[in-house]
């Protein structure tokens, strides 16, 4: 498994939309931006077909150092929960299925969100 940075995805999309790259690169990072301004103020994205960003609130607990066997209280906190969608979901799924070579490895190939909704819509 390999890692993309924002970077690459910057890239990819100012290739595919044919834009300039700081163009894209200005809007990627004030979407990003707005996720994290919407998550700290509480509130909960979702994004139809790709996922659910929500705040949960972690309870404190008693946690212990294994070195020292120390017991150590740990706070409450806040962490984002992500809940896959439905593309998402088909995608990862198809891929495990699918995507499977001879070797075992996962094929590389990659589909756009609308080719997805066209795959599921004809499947129906």
């Amino acid at each position: 498994m390999s890692t993309t940075t924002k970077k690459d995805l910057i890239d990819r999309i100012a290739d595919e939309t044919n834009q300039k790259r700081t163009a894209v690169k200005k809007t990627v990072q004030a979407f990003l931006d707005n996720v994290i301004r919407e998550l700290g103020a509480g509130n909960r994205l979702e994004f139809r077909d790709f996922g659910v960003f929500e705040i949960r609130e972690r309870a404190p607990r008693m946690a212990q150092n294994p070195k020292t066997l120390e017991r150590v209280p740990v706070p409450a906190k806040r962490t984002v929960k992500f809940k896959v969608g439905r593309l998402m979901k088909n995608a990862l799924e198809d891929e495990e299925i699918e995507g499977v070579s001879e070797n075992g490895r996962h094929a590389p190939e990659i589909q756009t969100a609308s080719d997805l909704a066209m795959k599921n819509h004809e499947s129906v």
